[in-house]
C-alpha cells in the first residue's frame, strides 16, 4: 500500500464499510463480545461465592475493575498457542485480574460464554431492529395521513385494477412491519438463557462443585440467568443450546427483510409509473453515462441485502439439522458469518427504508394521469345500468361498451392523448346516454371505497396505540454510500 493509494490491501465486510450503523457494528463488535465473556465469567464467580465456593473477594473485585480492559494483542498471542479462543481469553483475563486466575471459568465449558453471550447479543440486536422498525413506522403513519385520499390506479396481477388511495397503499407496508414488531417482541421478551449447564448439559461438573447438591445446581442458573437478566434458561440443553433457537431468530429477522423488500419493490414499479420517488439528493448522480438518470437506488439497495438476509435464513436450519448429539462444531464458523450478518444487513435495510419514507415525492397530477387512462374501464358495470335506466337492453349494451373500451384502449396504446371511450360511447346510438351524464360516472373519489376511512382507522386503532409504546428516536441513521 503507497502513499498514492490509501485503500486498504485485505477485504472488509461492505456490511462494516458501506451500510450498516454504528450501533448494529458496535453491537456485534469484538470489545462487545468478549466484554460479555467476562461479565459471564464474573455472574458465575460471583453466584458460585454466593453458594459456598471459597472464591476471595479480591478475585471478584478485579474482576470487576477489568471488565473491558482486554488486550487483544495479548489473546491473540494466546490464540495462536493454544489454538483456542475461549482460553485465550481465559488467561488474558487472568493476566489483568491475578486473585481471579484460579476461578475464572470453574466448572464450565467454552459454551458458557460463547452461546450466553450470543443469546444476549441477538436480544440486542433484535431490539435495535425493532426500534428501527417504530420508526419506519411512524414515517409511514405521516405519510398515509398526509396521502390518504388521493385516488390512484390499484394493482392486481400487475395490471390495472379498482382504485385506492396512496394513503391506503401505505398501509399495507406498514401493516407488516407492525406484524414484524409483534414477532420481534415476542422473540425478545421470550429469549431464552442458556444458563448453567455445563459440557454435555446435566450439569455434572458444577454438582461435583457442590458437593452433590442438586439444588444449589440449581439456583446456581437461576442466580447467573438473572445477573444477565434473562427471566429463564433453556431447561434442557446439550453442551449447546438447540440451535433451532438461532433458526427461529433468522426467521423474524428474515421477516422484516422480506417487508422491506416488498416495499422496495412497489416503491421501484411506482417510480417507473413516474407516480413516486425516493428522495434523490441535489448532487446525487443517478447513472454515470445518463446524466437525467433519477435511480431509485435506494429501494434496490433494500432489495439486494434483503435477498441476501432471506438466503441466510434456511442456512440456520440446515445447522440445527446436522447438529448431532449433544452438538458438533461444524455450526461454529458457520455462525460467526450468519448470525452477526443477517443483524447487520437487515439493519442497513431499515436505515434505507427510513430514509426513503421519510421523504417520498408524490406527484398527483401524474397520479391522476394514470387514473384518468383507467377509470372510464371501471366504471362498466355503473355505465351499463345507466344505458339499462335510459331504455337499452344491458346485452346490447355489455356489447357496445365491451367493443368501445377494447378500441379506446388500443388508441391510448398507439398514442392517443387520454382515453376517449365516454366519447365514443356518447357518440354510438346504440348506447343512447348523453355524455353529460357519463361524466358523472367518473369522479375517482366514487371507486376508492372505505380506503381513506381504512387509513383512519388503521391509524387510530392499530399505529398510534403501537407508537405510543416507544420514544421517537432523536435522529436518523445516515445513509453511507
Amino acid at each position: 500500500m503507497s502513499a498514492d493509494n490509501p485503500l486498504p490491501s485485505i477485504y472488509s465486510s461492505p456490511l462494516a464499510e458501506r451500510y450498516a450503523s454504528r450501533a448494529m457494528l458496535e453491537l456485534w463488535g469484538p470489545s462487545r463480545r468478549y466484554g460479555l465473556w467476562r461479565r459471564l465469567w464474573l455472574a458465575l464467580a460471583e453466584a458460585q461465592r454466593e453458594l459456598g465456593v471459597d472464591i476471595p473477594e479480591e478475585a471478584l473485585t478485579q474482576m470487576r475493575a477489568n471488565l473491558d480492559n482486554i488486550d487483544f494483542k495479548a489473546v491473540a498471542e494466546y490464540e495462536r498457542r493454544f489454538r483456542h479462543d475461549v482460553m485465550a481469553h481465559v488467561h488474558a483475563f487472568g493476566d489483568v485480574a491475578p486473585a481471579a486466575a484460579p476461578f475464572i471459568h470453574l466448572g464450565a465449558t467454552s459454551c458458557y460464554v460463547t452461546d450466553n453471550a450470543e443469546l444476549i447479543l441477538m436480544r440486542d440486536g433484535l431490539t435495535l431492529l425493532r426500534d428501527k422498525c417504530v420508526d419506519a413506522l411512524r414515517s409511514l403513519a405521516e405519510f398515509s395521513k398526509t396521502w390518504r385520499s388521493e385516488a390512484c390506479l390499484g394493482y392486481t396481477h400487475l395490471q390495472p385494477a379498482q382504485l385506492t388511495t396512496v394513503g391506503k397503499r401505505a398501509t399495507l407496508w406498514m401493516q407488516d412491519l407492525v406484524l414484524d414488531v409483534a414477532d420481534l417482541e415476542h422473540r425478545i421478551a421470550t429469549l431464552p438463557f442458556r444458563g448453567v449447564k455445563g459440557t454435555t448439559g446435566t450439569q455434572a461438573s458444577f454438582l461435583s462443585l457442590f458437593e452433590g447438591d442438586h439444588a444449589k445446581v440449581r439456583e446456581l442458573d437461576r442466580r447467573v440467568c438473572a445477573a444477565m437478566q434473562f427471566a429463564a434458561s433453556i431447561p434442557v440443553s446439550g453442551q449447546t443450546y438447540s440451535r433451532k433457537i438461532d433458526a427461529q431468530v433468522l426467521g423474524v429477522v428474515a421477516g422484516v427483510a422480506s417487508s422491506a423488500s416488498k416495499f422496495s419493490g412497489d416503491m421501484r414499479m411506482l417510480a417507473a409509473f413516474g407516480e413516486i420517488e425516493e428522495p434523490f439528493e441535489k448532487d446525487q448522480i443517478g447513472s454515470s453515462a445518463m446524466a437525467y438518470k433519477r435511480n431509485p437506488m435506494r429501494s434496490e439497495r433494500i432489495a439486494s441485502l434483503a435477498r441476501f438476509v432471506l438466503s441466510l435464513e434456511p442456512n440456520a436450519n440446515q445447522t440445527h439439522a446436522v447438529q448431532y448429539f449433544e452438538r458438533t462444531l461444524d455450526d461454529s464458523a458457520n455462525r460467526r458469518l450468519a448470525i452477526p450478518e443477517s443483524f447487520l444487513a437487515t439493519d442497513a435495510i431499515l436505515v434505507l427504508m427510513r430514509n426513503v419514507v421519510s421523504g417520498l415525492e408524490v406527484y398527483p397530477a401524474r397520479i391522476r394521469k394514470r387514473v384518468d387512462d383507467e377509470l372510464p374501464f371501471m366504471a362498466t358495470e355503473e355505465l351499463i345500468v345507466r344505458a339499462v335506466r335510459a331504455g337499452g337492453d344491458r346485452q346490447v349494451a355489455h356489447e357496445v361498451i365491451r367493443g368501445h373500451s377494447i378500441a379506446a384502449a388500443r388508441a391510448v396504446k398507439n398514442g392517443a392523448p387520454r382515453n376517449d371511450m365516454l366519447e365514443r360511447l356518447a357518440a354510438d346510438p346504440a348506447f343512447g346516454v348523453p355524455l353529460e351524464d357519463l361524466q358523472t360516472l367518473t369522479d375517482p373519489n366514487r371507486f376508492v371505497g372505505r380506503a381513506p376511512q381504512q387509513v383512519d382507522d388503521f391509524l387510530t386503532e392499530v399505529v398510534h396505540p403501537l407508537l405510543a409504546n416507544y420514544a421517537a428516536s432523536a435522529a436518523a441513521d445516515e445513509v453511507r454510500v
